[in-house]
């Protein structure tokens, strides 16, 4: 019998920094099964010749929790700790970044968003780290 992951959500997002830089998804759902492999993509337009773009995930009732990023010209893709395995990956070509989930669980079942930018504001290093104050009231840093 098949599983099936239902509520794998693409959404169109706009992030637009300094009124240059465009990430656009495609709108709807993705139904996928359990065990497979699945590639969301976006699309992109930067100014900058060497971006580093990154993948978002929020569940619901939660907040877009940093997942991974990856610059085009540097092989290799910086994740966060919970996504070091090795189902995680992404890759960038010339107006595309893709992200690829390998052996699909149902836990996997999300919104995932592209960010050209980070969308947390201030050092990098710190884009896996729980958004919300401390009285879990205010959703802050982000652009």
């Amino acid at each position: 019998m098949k599983h099936w992951l239902r509520n794998i959500l693409i959404l169109t997002l706009w992030i637009e920094c300094k009124g240059e830089d465009k990430v656009t998804q495609p709108t709807g759902d993705v139904t996928a099964v359990q065990g497979l492999t699945l590639t969301l993509q976006c699309t992109f337009e930067t100014s900058d010749t060497n971006p580093t773009l990154f993948w978002y995930k929020q569940e619901v009732n939660d907040y877009p929790r940093y997942m991974l990023q990856k610059n085009k010209f540097v092989s290799k893709t910086v994740k966060a700790p919970e996504f070091q395995d090795n189902r995680f990956d992404a890759e960038i070509n010339r107006t595309s970044f893709l992200l690829k989930i390998e052996k699909l669980h149902v836990s996997d079942s999300a919104v995932y968003y592209c960010a050209v930018r980070p969308t947390v504001t201030g050092n990098s290093k710190t884009l896996n780290k729980n958004l919300w104050s401390k009285d879990n009231t205010v959703l802050h840093n982000i652009h």
